[in-house]
């Protein structure tokens, strides 16, 4: 079965990158300034290297009218390019521990697991199996922050 990961748009976060910290704290967001591997970007699926600014904002990746309707930080970096890829995982979430979250049409929940990157894919395709699964969230498991989120191809 075929699956498509996506990260988040870019076009929603770029005017945070022009605005200082004031402006920024407004919007309930900050910059910070990458100093290991545990920034990973939402837009691009990659994990910002040491010494990239990024910005920490909350985002509504759940906007479904339901008890599951949900938003949590994510880290976003200037100037990357949407991740969109068909029956791809990329490095970023195969290094991680999952939490896998399937869900219906309306947006209510079905199954959840918590998997190794390495193993998602299975996962994916074991989620997908249901016919009633419109479509997946992945989320980091330990913070518990969104990751992204995966379609049908």
């Amino acid at each position: 079965m075929h699956f498509r990961i996506t990260g988040l748009p870019a076009e929603p976060f770029q005017h945070l990158f022009a605005m200082n910290e004031a402006e920024l704290a407004r919007h309930g967001a900050m910059r910070r300034i990458a100093t290991d591997d545990g920034y990973p970007c939402r837009i691009s699926l990659t994990d910002a290297d040491i010494g990239d600014p990024v910005i920490l904002v909350n985002y509504e990746h759940q906007d479904a009218d339901t008890p599951y309707r949900s938003r949590h930080a994510v880290w976003v970096r200037e100037g990357e390019r949407r991740f969109d890829a068909v029956d791809t995982v990329p490095e970023q979430l195969r290094r991680r521990l999952l939490s896998i979250r399937a869900f219906d049409a309306m947006g209510m929940m079905l199954d959840a697991e918590v998997a190794e990157g390495a193993q998602l894919a299975q996962q994916i395709e074991g989620f997908f199996a249901n016919r009633e699964t419109a479509y997946i969230h992945l989320h980091y498991a330990r913070p518990g922050c969104y990751a992204a989120r995966v379609e049908r191809a």
